[in-house]
């Protein structure tokens, strides 16, 4: 392809990109983005504008049409829902079940589908989306990165990762921090990093190190997280599995205690709030209790806080509302806004320098362009007060849902803004969702009966309650 061709489209990207119709709201805590050029005359929440549009964003939004229409940009594609799906189940493998609607466009707390249909996100990617969809700010981070420098593997230094690992470990209070990629990858590096502190550090003996696990932990699909797993649909049929993992019941100090006293353990991983088995919230003190057992018996703590880490549950990490620290902490997911994969695990020095050069790495780990995302995904985190907006539209939320009739709704739980309800039994929970996707508002179920509700951070009041009044009249057709 020729070089000025290349440049002139990447330029158009760029600008493209750059002339968004970004505004932000008068809310503090709340970022309300406009979308161009999207029907929004669908539902009962499309008729509601997000912000005022200043002259500058119209005249923005025209050169942006006239391009168009001038044949200067290429026009966007439009497919239906129904030829997007066949095409995907046609080429792709089938190892997912979406809810049946296709997303084109994203800003805030809202998605729009190829129709120009508008809907309230309620589950952020899984989490991954915890500032809003397309935030300016990040955007702009990775779009400057992007033009300068996006990847030169860990084979040479880059002038963006130590920033990265120092405005990282002083927010989070860790000595070091190594880059990957995803969460699962995270999760791999803590256990590797497990044993090798235990053959060193705690001397068992070799090839006997084991991790301890909680029954209905999810960590993601390889084949370690699969052999930790106690749910058959996860590891059946993937055998043979990892050796040196063990599980005890979740929410179990006794276990805890018994497990911990067999000297060959070097750690003990969980998630302070499990988010795939259905938004499973501890007993208040079980995490010190945790803190306590594993500093007893010399056993490393590890938190898997991919999902609820980083604001999610109304505190910065979801340990700190028992104001704990664990040993070994994993993020990912939130910790790129979700427009790049980056994850990281944090330890200090007597556990992460255990790995020395050649035994542990990634291609795409520590590359510029994940550090500087990470770096303004963190930033709007603070900046916005994302963890103190979680917490109070979370009881907001929380509040309101208990209302709902309960020969529906069994159960409403959660922390800050990750939460979620148990349908009753006779009822269909995939259902209920797709009777939310035709009122505007996507969510999705985990585990047969149960739905998340995980909106992205910079929801505000007023969408709260608009929400509600979606979840209300769709459990009140049944």
């Amino acid at each position: 392809m020729d070089a000025s061709k290349y440049y002139d489209k990447f330029s158009c990207f760029t600008r493209s990109m750059l002339s968004r119709h970004i505004i932000r709201s008068s809310s503090s805590c709340c970022c309300m983005r406009v979308v161009s050029n999207i029907n929004t005359n669908t539902n009962n929440i499309n008729n509601r504008p997000l912000t005022t549009t200043t002259l500058q964003h119209q005249q923005q939004g025209r050169q942006s049409q006239l391009a168009m229409e001038n044949n200067t940009m290429d026009p966007v594609k439009t497919y239906t829902t129904r030829q997007v799906i066949e095409r995907e189940n046609k080429f792709g493998a089938h190892n997912y079940k979406p809810i049946p609607v296709v997303i084109c466009k994203a800003e805030g707390v809202y998605m729009w589908d190829v129709e120009g249909k508008k809907y309230y996100d309620f589950l952020s990617a899984y989490s991954a989306v915890n500032q809003g969809h397309c935030h300016p700010k990040i955007l702009e981070a990775l779009n400057d990165q992007a033009s300068l420098l996006t990847l030169t593997s860990r084979a040479f230094h880059n002038d963006v990762l130590g920033e990265y690992e120092e405005f990282v470990t002083r927010l989070l209070g860790y000595d070091k921090l190594l880059p990957m990629n995803t969460g699962v990858e995270g999760g791999e590096t803590a256990c590797k990093l497990a044993r090798k502190w235990g053959y060193e550090v705690k001397n068992i003996p070799n090839n006997q190190a084991k991790i301890v696990f909680v029954e209905n932990n999810f960590w993601g699909r390889t084949l370690s997280a699969v052999s930790s797993s106690s749910d058959p649909t996860a590891y059946s049929g993937f055998g043979p599995f990892m050796p040196g993992f063990t599980l005890i019941p979740y929410d179990d100090l006794q276990a805890l205690e018994e497990a911990a006293m067999d000297p060959t353990v070097a750690a003990f991983m969980m998630e302070p709030i499990q988010g795939e088995a259905g938004v499973v919230v501890p007993s208040e003190g079980y995490l010190k209790g945790v803190r306590d057992v594993c500093t007893r018996h010399n056993v490393l703590w590890i938190a898997d806080e991919v999902q609820t880490g980083l604001a999610r549950t109304g505190r910065r990490l979801a340990v700190d509302h028992e104001e704990v620290k664990p040993d070994i902490l994993i993020l990912g997911k939130a910790l790129s806004g979700g427009v790049y994969p980056v994850s990281a695990v944090l330890a200090n020095d007597d556990v992460m320098l255990c790995i020395k050069p050649g035994e542990h790495g990634s291609t795409y780990g520590g590359n510029p362009l994940a550090c500087k995302v990470g770096m303004a995904a963190l930033k709007v985190m603070e900046e916005e007060n994302l963890a103190e907006n979680a917490e109070k539209m979370g009881k907001l939320l929380r509040s309101e849902l208990s209302k709902l009739p309960q020969d529906v709704v069994t159960t409403v739980r959660g922390k800050g803004l990750l939460n979620a309800i148990v349908i009753n039994e006779k009822f269909d929970a995939w259902e209920v969702c797709l009777r939310l996707k035709e009122n505007g508002l996507l969510a999705k179920p985990t585990h047969g009966d149960i739905i998340r509700f995980a909106p992205p951070l910079c929801i505000n009041e007023e969408q709260v309650q608009e929400c509600v009044e979606i979840i209300r009249d769709t459990v009140m057709t049944y």
